[in-house]
């Protein structure tokens, strides 16, 4: 894989971002244009108001496709100390933001990002958001095309697209290089998986099949197949129809049903599809139009990483099974974080990362790893990095610096590996802490000796929106008020059974309601169930259907949904991370704006 090297119109481009938003910025602080245009403004820049108010920021920094760079790292910790509050946190869209930036820094801070070749520019907002892909693209064994060129082409083509400026809503593109689908493109607005073609003489091809408008939000979607196969010619054509049809047709009346998902429930699936079609079709008159091969999929190429004959490939995607060979920390972590089979001889390796926090130490040492063994880095969609690029006598160095910096527990695909969204400790629209329920839930897992059960995901959300993903989780948890003896106080709705992967997709079933201080124990019971019930290869969802449904296992939980007397115990009215009574205190949405 190429060095990242700053393209010159890119850099001016981001340039021209910068500086209007300095103008806008002088306007806005003179009170010389209006609080909504300027908010407008801010978001299509990455730029996102804190539950906190004043002048308090979040700044979302796109890395697509999750790709990071030594360089980028070191800013990133300098970043978390000057500008922020010590750390990061990556996103499940691949990204890294940091909270509590201070209004009048931004534009020192988005000059610093330009610098590394980063930019916020559409990060947020009614506007294609951060490009995702694969976060083992070029380094999969099972993998049918790397799509890293794909996406970083996709990237380049709609940043700054005269269409995608002030879309109905948001619009988000995802990349997989196989039907496994480790890049979740199952519920994104255009979905992309690597596929093959087999002609009638034979002939194998290698392309794409497109999903269109899936979504998660508070009335998940699943994305539906445009057709049986899209040509590499095609594929960015196609992304760009779709996009037009959304702009053409999204509701702008109302931001609740703004989204594509939305625009196929009221038009009907087929008419979507021909639109999309007929616009593909023309879409060569426009000045636009990116047809044939993208110059960087020429340059940097697209064959996939194959297998090695003499190495057994890791198996990959949601409910993959983690077999333990040894009691030794170091072998633990070979079986969970390294994933070996590629028939270039290098292996991958996972740095985890709890709850998607980086420190500024961290940031620092992940630097100096990346720089030490020439890794190409990529964020994940769990919240993780992985180190691909290496070599087996690498990995023993490896294990022994990112103990160093707290981030070599074996994590990946092991229920100790919770996702959860800011929460309400910084965003407007949350109504529970769901980052205190995720570090509770870990350690309550810790405690049970049930942290490193393989093949089971929990994902939380501090409200409806899904921002945690909870939909697709074994486990999916979201906030909500709860009133007890008179008194409001936290809680959560569990789901159960949510699955993306193999071109298929589940959302999770509900299950129970619980007191925010009880979803610990319910997760631990759940996960020690499965655990000591699953047969040889079984997943959450098989063990979960053969379990009788969520119903089912719902009715070994009841007696926690329980709210005890606030005299008694009046820690169940105080939410995580919390010293005083709970209430919901909601802000203004900047996610409908």
């Amino acid at each position: 894989m190429p060095a990242i090297e700053i393209d010159p119109e890119f850099a001016s481009a981001v340039a021209a971002d910068i500086a209007k938003f300095e103008q806008m910025l002088a306007l806005h602080l003179a009170g010389d244009i209006d609080d909504d245009v300027f908010r407008v403004f801010r978001l299509n820049n990455g730029i996102y108001g804190q539950r906190q108010g004043g002048t308090n920021q979040m700044v979302r920094v796109k890395n697509p496709y999750g790709r990071i760079t030594a360089d980028q790292l070191d800013l990133f910790a300098r970043v978390a100390d000057e500008f922020s509050r010590g750390w990061g946190h990556i996103t499940t869209r691949q990204n890294f933001q940091f909270h509590f930036v201070e209004l009048t820094r931004v534009p020192e801070l988005l000059r610093a990002f330009a610098g590394v070749g980063l930019t916020t520019r559409e990060a947020c907002g009614d506007t294609v958001r951060n490009v995702q892909g694969c976060h083992l693209a070029g380094a999969c064994p099972h993998e049918v095309l790397d799509i890293t060129a794909w996406a970083e082409a996709a990237f380049q083509h709609f940043l700054h697209h005269p269409i995608a400026q002030r879309l109905p809503r948001k619009f988000k593109i995802n990349f997989s290089g196989c039907a496994t689908d480790c890049g979740q493109a199952m519920f994104n607005d255009a979905g992309v998986i690597a596929v093959d073609r087999t002609s009638a003489d034979g002939t194998v091809e290698h392309g794409f099949r497109v999903y269109v408008a899936g979504g998660l939000g508070a009335n998940p979607h699943p994305a539906l197949a445009l057709e049986p196969f899209t040509s590499r010619e095609e594929l960015l054509p196609t992304i760009e129809a779709i996009l037009r049809v959304f702009e053409q047709t999204g509701n702008r009346k109302n931001k609740l049903r703004a989204r594509l998902k939305w625009v196929v429930d009221e038009l009907g699936w087929e008419t979507v599809q021909e639109r999309i079609l007929a616009i593909r079709r023309l879409l060569p008159a426009s000045s636009s139009w990116p047809g044939g091969i993208p110059e960087v999929v020429e340059s940097w190429g697209d064959e996939p990483a194959g297998v090695a004959a003499a190495v057994a490939a890791t198996e990959m995607g949601q409910g993959t099974p983690v077999r333990f060979r040894s009691n030794d920390p170091y072998e633990r972590w070979l079986d969970a974080n390294v994933v070996r089979g590629t028939a270039n001889g290098t292996v991958s390796a996972y740095a985890w990362s709890r709850l998607g926090d980086v420190t500024s130490d961290q940031f620092r040492g992940l630097a100096a790893i990346t720089r030490r063994y020439d890794a190409d880095v990529r964020l994940t969609n769990r919240q993780n990095l992985v180190f691909r690029g290496l070599r087996d006598d690498d990995l023993r160095d490896l294990f022994d610096e990112l103990s160093a910096i707290g981030m070599a527990q074996p994590g990946a695909e092991l229920s100790r590996d919770v996702v959860a969204c800011p929460g309400a400790d910084t965003c407007n629209i949350a109504v529970t802490q769901s980052r205190g329920l995720g570090a509770a839930i870990s350690d309550a897992l810790e405690a049970a000796g049930l942290a490193e059960v393989g093949g089971v995901r929990t994902n939380i959300s501090g409200c409806t929106n899904s921002c945690g993903q909870h939909h697709v989780a074994d486990l999916g948890f979201f906030g909500a008020e709860r009133r007890a003896h008179g008194r409001p106080a936290p809680g959560y709705q569990l789901l159960l059974g949510g699955y993306v992967g193999e071109e298929r997709i589940h959302f999770g079933e509900k299950a129970l309601r619980l007191p925010a201080k009880a979803a610990p124990a319910a997760a631990v019971r759940v996960i020690g169930r499965f655990a000591e019930e699953r047969q040889a290869g079984e997943g959450f969802r098989q063990w979960m259907d053969r379990s009788g449904g969520a119903a089912a296992i719902a009715e070994g939980l009841r007696d926690l949904d329980e709210f005890p007397m606030p005299d008694d115990n009046p820690d169940f009215y105080v939410d995580y991370g919390e010293t005083g009574p709970y209430e919901v205190a909601l802000g203004d949405s900047e996610c409908a704006v």
